[in-house]
């Protein structure tokens, strides 16, 4: 009926709407992630031009002071809006400011929660994701494994790489600590302390315990040590206050550069993995433009069909409808008059 096709288009319209609302939002995810990324590759071009032995502390401190501009400019973006006064990464909780500056760094308070919305008949796209999946919850090292040297240390140890290592047995997952005896000598400890191997530390070459593995340069003093184990969780914000840590400092003393060095190196390791994390954000939000598309389609292909059916029962030509039903009427009543004389002959009473 014309009601029913009524509210099939009112629905097309509703699921339109929906659609054209979630694809704003997304497009203006894929925007800011865009401005993030360009600012993330330039705090990686930062990292590396610090770590150079030959820049002033006046040099260090002009590009911490970039990178500061550099960390706000991605609260900024952390805390873009629609337009229409809510926030992009917010999760549902988008009615506020998700992402708060403070002396002690960046905290965020949105939830955790994607927003579902019906684009189609039973069909859902996902809205913007959450700040905290992009910003917050970031993983440190290489994703799987970080190592890092002990901010006691009081040598020019320098942590060069790490990873695992299937060659030295299977990796447990837990914590491992290599704690210099000597300027040549080194233990490998377990997370309850106990030693696990042992060995003779040579420049720039492997150490390899229990399924992982970490490369260590320069000359670590006794006591010094350093730590491996799982990948922990970080977010930007803290990566690059810790670049700008590190930078703002006067005169360093040989085992100061190692220390800043180290933190350099830690650093471009965990920008690395934040700009991989924009990068699959990009590409989530890609995937639910596309099915808005799709979805979008199959509706405007529908309202077409739907359209056409009201126009046929709207658009009738009454004036002609009714014309022809007269004349099928005055047949019909034609009919019944000759059957009536019929009826009333002899023949026909004979055949009675």
């Amino acid at each position: 009926t014309a009601v029913g096709l009524d509210r099939a288009l009112a629905a097309i319209t509703r699921f339109g709407e929906n659609a054209n609302n979630v694809q704003n939002r997304l497009g203006l995810q894929e925007n800011a992630l865009s401005q993030a990324g360009d600012k993330m590759a330039r705090v990686t071009e930062l990292a590396v031009q610090a770590n150079n032995s030959s820049l002033s502390p006046d040099d260090r401190k002009a590009i911490a002071s970039e990178l500061t501009a550099l960390r706000d400019s991605m609260v900024s973006l952390a805390n873009s809006t629609d337009g229409t006064g809510r926030y992009l990464f917010g999760g549902t909780a988008d009615g506020s400011a998700p992402f708060i500056k403070s002396s002690g760094g960046v905290t965020y308070n949105g939830d955790q929660t994607q927003k579902q919305v019906e684009v189609a008949p039973d069909t859902f796209v996902s809205d913007t994701l959450p700040g905290s999946e992009i910003f917050m919850r970031i993983r440190t090292g290489d994703g799987t494994v970080d190592a890092h040297p002990n901010t006691a240390n009081t040598g020019t140890g320098l942590l060069l790489d790490f990873s695992r290592d299937s060659s030295t047995g299977s990796w447990n997952g837990g914590s491992y600590s290599v704690q210099f005896t000597a300027a040549d000598t080194y233990e490998v400890r377990d997370s309850t302390n106990t030693v696990v191997s042992t060995g003779t530390y040579k420049d720039g070459e492997d150490i390899n315990a229990a399924g992982v593995r970490m490369r260590i340069s320069g000359a670590p003093a006794v006591g010094d040590s350093f730590q491996i184990g799982a990948s922990t969780t970080k977010d930007v914000f803290s990566t690059i206050d810790d670049l700008v840590g590190a930078l703002n400092s006067d005169t360093l003393t040989q085992p100061q550069k190692a220390a800043m060095i180290n933190t350099l190196q830690s650093s471009m390791r965990d920008i690395a993995q934040a700009s991989s994390k924009m990068i699959d954000a990009r590409a989530s939000g890609g995937a639910q433009l596309s099915a808005i598309d799709n979805a979008n389609s199959l509706l405007e292909s529908n309202e077409v069909t739907l359209k056409t059916t009201l126009s046929s029962i709207r658009d009738l030509d009454y004036a002609s409808a009714l014309g022809q039903y007269e004349l099928e009427k005055a047949s019909l009543q034609a009919a019944q008059t000759i059957f009536q004389q019929m009826q009333s002959s002899s023949l026909f009473n004979l055949i009675r």
